[in-house]
């Protein structure tokens, strides 16, 4: 099964907490502390790998959590960092963010690899909080919550030439010909639903890798049929051989097939659109009016495209066809896929919020709130002094005496309250 397209959930590890702890030494009752840092959280790594194909694999688990950080010891013993989670994709695949759908990485190469998710920073030990005034803490922090977001993968082939064209008209037949692929094939509508990639090495000829898109009909930058999945695929390629049907065996007219796929081509993307094309008329082995064959070719002449009259069935004119590719391929720049706005994880940021409750008191919440309550022992001296000088460090003491506070106000934070005191 061919799978382009997968939404998952990715958390990075959480950070270790800090540890509470105090020598305890034979002939030194009051030891000093000594409780260690917690370990970092793992991060969420996404790494290229040239044996993957498809992005089957995350259709039957959509969950990947990284190893948190362990927490810190006695005698100064920092815990261990958490194991970075190695998730492996294809080359080709487009890492985005399924909220706001901007994307995160743009992974091309086999063995590039990009961090997702950063794991969250481990706790500091009561004994980085020792001091000469506070030579006993009895609290530490706890470690930082590790990133989570959904994402969504996008796979799009990397090819060199694109073989485009209405259904059932010989791409399958061109790429088993001239490449090791083995597409199906059969004389039916739509017989592919997937596309397939082949290395085109013929003697005399650089080699250079194509792509069999799946037939495109009308509608399709619309997603009518498969088609806003196919387009996906030719955004890659450097460029398109257009395949017609011009034996007119099934009554269609090539001018006209030619333009319709031109114009969902520029319908879903002026830049596709834009790709240097070169034109295969297929089927002349059993073509039915010559006349047909030079009108078409007469008029994709004054489109300055070059139309090379092939069977594919019977191999004739392929040998030519590929070579002519080839050639022009050395002329066309190899592009990397754009990215329309570079991401970079942010640091994760607490924040709060104060306002008045209707018994008087100022209530404060927030992840700010709750990580402060995390790393405080209330019923400690110095650990209480610490909490209100990082209150006064980052503002809130100001910011309350700004709402109009007064002395012996409450002051409210989740199940902890206070009175004010200048």
């Amino acid at each position: 099964m061919f799978v382009d397209v997968a939404k998952i959930f990715i958390k990075s590890g959480n950070g270790g907490n800090g540890a509470i702890s105090f020598r305890r030494e034979k002939y030194v009752p009051f030891g000093g502390p000594d409780g260690g840092d917690g370990g970092k959280g793992g991060d969420v790594v996404f790494l290229v790998d040239k044996n993957m194909r498809t992005l089957l694999d995350f259709k039957y688990k959509k969950k990947y959590e990284a190893e948190r950080g362990q927490d810190g010891g006695k005698s100064n013993m920092f815990g261990k960092d958490g194991k970075d989670l190695i998730i492996k994709v294809p080359a080709g695949t487009v890492i985005r963010d399924a909220e706001t759908n901007r994307v995160i990485a743009d992974l091309t190469e086999d063995g590039q690899s990009v961090v997702v998710a950063k794991g969250g920073r481990g706790g500091r030990g009561n004994a980085r909080f020792a001091t000469p005034t506070r030579q006993a803490p009895d609290f530490a922090e706890p470690g930082m919550p590790g990133e989570e977001k959904w994402v969504t993968l996008e796979l799009k082939l990397i090819a060199d030439v694109g073989l485009i064209g209405f259904p059932n008209v010989g791409k399958s037949t061109i790429l088993s010909m001239t490449t090791g692929a083995k597409p199906k094939i059969a004389n039916y509508h739509f017989t592919t639903l997937t596309p397939n990639l082949g290395v085109v090495d013929m003697p005399g000829i650089n080699s250079f890798v194509m792509a069999d898109i799946p037939g495109l009909i009308e509608g399709a930058h619309e997603g009518t049929g498969l088609g806003i999945d196919f387009l996906r695929h030719i955004e890659r390629t450097r460029l398109l051989i257009h395949v017609v049907d011009v034996s007119g065996i099934e009554g269609r007219d090539p001018i006209d097939d030619f333009n319709k796929i031109n114009e969902e081509l520029r319908l879903y993307s002026e830049k596709l659109a834009s790709k240097p094309q070169i034109v295969a008329a297929n089927k002349i082995d059993i073509m039915e009016d010559e006349e047909n064959y030079e009108r078409f070719k007469a008029e994709m002449e004054k489109k300055n495209l070059k139309v090379f009259k092939i069977s594919a069935a019977t191999n004739q004119g392929l040998r030519e066809l590929m070579l002519y590719a080839a050639e022009l391929l050395q002329s066309l720049p190899v592009e990397k896929e754009e990215v329309e706005e570079k991401y970079f994880p942010e640091e994760k940021r607490f924040t709060y919020e104060i306002k008045r409750d209707d018994d008087g008191a100022f209530v404060i919440t927030g992840s700010f709130v709750d990580r402060l309550l995390q790393s405080t022992n209330i019923y400690d001296s110095e650990s209480l002094k610490y909490f209100h000088k990082v209150l006064e460090k980052r503002g809130i003491i100001q910011q309350l005496r700004d709402m109009g506070i007064e002395e012996g106000d409450i002051v409210r934070m989740n199940d902890f309250e206070f009175e004010f005191i200048e």
